[in-house]
């Protein structure tokens, strides 16, 4: 598969948050498997929300050091940043969903980056916006979507 999946907020944020054992599992195996396949895809905008939430938001804060190493790594997947474009994308598809802006924010992204997948919690799995699918890292194992 060569498709790529763009990675929202949350499932960072499980994988260094083990509070939620099952989240944490199902997060860390579609992070895994996108680092093994280098399918991975991101945005500046989500890694700036999981530097202030695993810093500042998390009952278990992971240390200043290791968030950043975390952003550094992930550098490598080439964030996205939005242009005029992508931000008029952004207008356009909260016109016509009525999602909420951060929401949108980052579906513009995952756009913008030609992506086939978004992978997050915040929106309805299975959902199909245009050509983007959404899929909820926690109704189902990454071997289904990533291996067709």
């Amino acid at each position: 598969m060569s498709a790529t999946v763009f990675v929202d907020t949350n499932v960072f944020v499980y994988s260094r948050d083990t509070t939620n054992r099952d989240k944490h599992i199902a997060a860390t195996a579609w992070l895994s498997m996108l680092w093994e396949q280098q399918l991975g895809k991101t945005s500046y905008q989500v890694l700036n929300e999981y530097y202030v939430t695993v810093t500042t938001k998390l009952d278990r804060r992971i240390p200043l050091q290791q968030a950043r190493e975390d952003i550094q790594d992930l550098l490598t997947w080439n964030p996205t940043q939005l242009t005029d474009t992508g931000l008029a994308d952004a207008w356009t598809l909260q016109d016509r969903f009525g999602f909420s802006w951060w929401d949108t924010l980052i579906l513009a992204a995952a756009r913008t980056s030609a992506c086939a997948y978004l992978l997050t919690e915040d929106l309805q799995h299975g959902q199909l916006i245009d050509r983007l699918k959404v899929i909820s890292p926690f109704e189902v194992d990454p071997e289904l979507i990533l291996t067709v």
